[in-house]
Formats: C-alpha cells, structure tokens, sequence
C-alpha cells in the first residue's frame, strides 16, 4: 500500500503560482512513477503531468505545457507540482497518483483525496 497526502492547494489571481506537494508513505517511493490529474466541476478527472520513478523523465498534458513543471525528491518522498501563470480554466481539485509511466487514469493503483485549486479572474 501507498499512502499519498497532497497540500498547497488555494485561492490564487490569473497570473500568479502555486506548488502542490504530494508527501508518500508505505512501499518505496522511487519504484513507482507519480502522475497529476485534476478533475474540474462538473468535468471528468484528467491528466496533467507524469514523472518517472527516477525522475528523469517527464510528460505533460497540452493544456498546462510550458506552464507546469513536475518534479520529485525520493529522499523526501514528496513530489511536486510547481504551477505558473496560473488560469481560470486550470481551476480543479488535483491529485497526485503512484503507479506506472503513462496517461491513462487506469495506470494508477494509489491516489491522494486531492487539494483545491481556484483561480480567480
């Protein structure tokens, strides 16, 4: 089992940052790749970003390239999601989740409960 706990969520204006934290516990953190999906009101959940066990390795969803960077500690068993030049649009309850390199919700045996994000307008 894997136990995952994200943080750093808020309230935030267009325009401005945030890092999300993602602090794991159990199974040894660096055998697993950890995704990021967000899931909007009213939308289905959806990828944002991925990383590899090692953390040489990284994917990004469309939407949030050039703006999010993900990135992981396996001394700490956190890993991060820092999230630039913020929009209304990247409002969503995020989650971070351990399981195998790929897009796909189905890939990921563990999640956290998620951590708002609003951007205001």
């Amino acid at each position: 089992q894997v136990q995952l706990v994200e943080s750093g969520g808020g309230l935030v204006q267009a325009g401005g940052s945030l890092r999300l934290s993602c602090v794991a516990s159990g199974r040894t953190f660096s055998n697993y790749a950890m995704g990021w999906f967000r899931q909007a009101p009213g939308k289905e959940r959806e990828f944002v970003a991925v990383i590899r066990g090692s953390g040489r390795g990284t994917n990004y969803a469309d939407s949030v390239k050039g703006r999010f960077t993900t990135s992981r500690d396996n001394a700490k068993n956190t890993l991060y999601l820092q999230m630039n030049s913020l929009k209304p649009e990247d409002t969503a309850i995020y989650f971070c989740a351990a399981g195998i390199f790929g897009y796909s919700q189905g890939k990921y045996d563990y999640w956290g409960q998620g951590t708002q994000v609003t951007v205001s307008s």
